[in-house]
């Protein structure tokens, strides 16, 4: 079974989100890949919403007494897991039985394969899509394409294809890619982390696939809630360390002063015009690095 089932470890962070989180869990009941191990790293999390998992036997609980952000959370159980494949998978997140056996195959079928990423479907929808493989962050704009955003699923995107970033919601990534390039990288506490991982993983040689073949359902922005302060304070930070830690010199220059003298304005304005002054002001401040 080792060789045709490989071991994966899965690993998912919870933070105040019981409900959510204990459906996930459910819904990971009923895979059917054989050999798994999960872990659960409650992330921080007010105790009155802890100890909500303990009718889960087959998880791994870690406890964390701080909230460390989604990639130090996550980094607490790649520490101890030991699978030979390592599944990060979103608590605001549910899975079919099946979801697993063809992100695994697809390393078997792809030898250069790093990281995989099936076709994320938004959750309570007629089948339309999140994810279905994103293309590279414009160097210039530091921005990208995510394939088959608000489509409706209708088959168009049932493929194996490779993808220049995977999805944080649901990324399966090889032993072989941390032992090589370390776990995520967590001075961006939540938001682009994964990008900065597939950059990486590419520049070890690796590639990312997406795989239609698999497909999970993902409840968006549960934690953060969809237009937050938080939020649009780590996405404007974190814009800019991404384009300061992966872009060369001229492509830095380029894509910050865009950033500076076009993107941001125009985010500040458009909260500003929706009546969320709060999230204007957080953008300002995660764009200075306040």
């Amino acid at each position: 079974m080792k060789e045709k089932y490989p071991k994966v470890s899965i690993v998912i962070v919870n933070y105040n989100q019981t409900d959510v989180t204990l459906a996930c869990l459910k819904s990971l009941r009923q895979v059917t890949y054989p050999n798994l191990e999960i872990f659960l790293v409650d992330n921080g999390s007010k105790p009155e919403n802890r100890g909500h998992f303990t009718d889960f036997t087959e998880v791994q609980l870690i406890q964390s007494e701080v909230n460390l952000g989604f990639a130090g959370g996550n980094n607490l159980a790649l520490k101890v897991a030991t699978g030979e494949y390592l599944l990060l998978l979103n608590n605001d997140t549910e899975v079919p039985p099946n979801f697993l056996e063809p992100m695994v195959d697809t390393f078997k079928a792809y030898p250069d394969a790093g990281i995989v990423s099936p076709k994320i479907i938004f959750y309570h929808t007629d089948r339309l899509i999140q994810y279905a493989g994103t293309n590279a962050i414009n160097p210039y704009t530091c921005s990208g394409h995510t394939t088959g955003y608000m489509e409706y699923d209708n088959g168009q995107h049932n493929e194996i294809r490779k993808t220049d970033l995977a999805h944080g919601a649901c990324m399966l990534f090889s032993r072989a890619v941390m032992n090589k390039i370390g776990m995520l990288p967590d001075s961006y506490f939540i938001y682009y982390e994964e990008y900065d991982f597939c950059m990486m993983a590419k520049r070890a040689g690796f590639s990312i696939y997406y795989n239609g073949l698999s497909e999970i359902l993902h409840k968006q922005s549960v934690t953060m809630g969809v237009a937050s302060p938080m939020k649009s304070y780590y996405m404007a930070k974190n814009r800019v360390q991404f384009a300061k830690r992966n872009f060369s010199s001229i492509e830095k220059m380029a894509s910050l002063t865009y950033y500076y003298l076009v993107a941001l304005p125009k985010n500040i304005v458009s909260e500003a015009i929706a009546g969320r002054y709060k999230n204007s002001v957080a953008t300002v401040k995660g764009a200075f690095g306040y």
